[in-house]
């Protein structure tokens, strides 16, 4: 029986044009939220946020670049200007990196493309975010982290070092906004199969490697990171603050 958790509450997700973006915009809709899905594909966020109506909720969309600051002031002014305030947002937008075993191979420009959208984009949502979260009072901010926030991989040095930043960025958001009554915490995905790990993993014995290192056996699906992240931002997480929910199949345990 579905329940009505965020009935009246506006929800601002970034990535929403496919993967866990889009799973998470569809649970919250689902659940009662007007939300605003936002994503530098602008056709995909426009076809989603018209399926969701379609299908009974409430949604808009509008186009941003996580890692242009006055892009997303204007994703929540649209967002404030269009539902009348903002109450969750969750921070999603994030790029892979090529994979290569050699260091010095990653080059400026790959690092500074990876942290600009990664790292930089979640700084920028949330300092954009903010004013409006403080003037709604009680609410919630979920960040997309990662298993590679807690662990690292050889040949993804950009990648890797954008999902630590998040790690921490979100402990001293989480230290900074409590007061204002904004509850700061992070989903850390494992593999999960959305479109961009069916480009990395095309191949069939590519996936198989994939799902012979995670312990539960499997790749996660959108929905089950999407469940987490309604969790994080649901009254039955009202006392965690600055915590991680790691989503990733046992992944992180040795």
């Amino acid at each position: 029986m579905q329940t009505r958790r965020f009935e009246g509450k506006v929800v601002l997700v970034t990535g929403a044009g496919s993967g866990i973006g889009l799973a998470a915009a569809r649970a919250f809709a689902a659940e009662g939220a007007k939300v605003v899905l936002a994503d530098l594909a602008e056709d995909k966020v426009r076809a989603n946020a018209q399926e969701i109506q379609q299908d009974g909720g409430i949604a808009s969309s509008i186009r941003v670049d996580v890692s242009d600051y006055p892009s997303c002031e204007q994703m929540v002014d649209h967002t404030v200007s269009t539902f009348g305030g903002l109450h969750i947002a969750f921070n999603n937008a994030g790029i892979p990196s090529p994979i290569d075993p050699e260091f010095e191979n990653c080059s400026v420009q790959e690092w500074d493309r990876v942290m600009g959208v990664n790292l930089n984009g979640i700084f920028y949502a949330m300092k954009a975010e903010t004013p409006a979260l403080r003037a709604a009072g009680g609410t919630a901010i979920i960040n997309t982290a990662s298993a590679a926030s807690f662990i690292a991989n050889p040949g993804m040095p950009s990648y890797i070092a954008s999902k630590h930043g998040v790690a921490g960025l979100t402990k001293a958001a989480a230290l900074d906004l409590v007061k204002y009554g904004i509850r700061v915490n992070a989903v850390c995905p494992g593999v999960v199969n959305t479109p961009m790990l069916a480009a990395a993993s095309a191949a069939p014995e590519m996936r198989a490697a994939m799902e012979a290192q995670i312990p539960i056996g499997r790749i996660a699906t959108p929905q089950e990171i999407a469940e987490s992240v309604l969790f994080l931002a649901s009254d039955a997480a009202s006392y965690l603050v600055g915590s991680f929910i790691r989503v990733d199949g046992g992944m992180t345990l040795s």
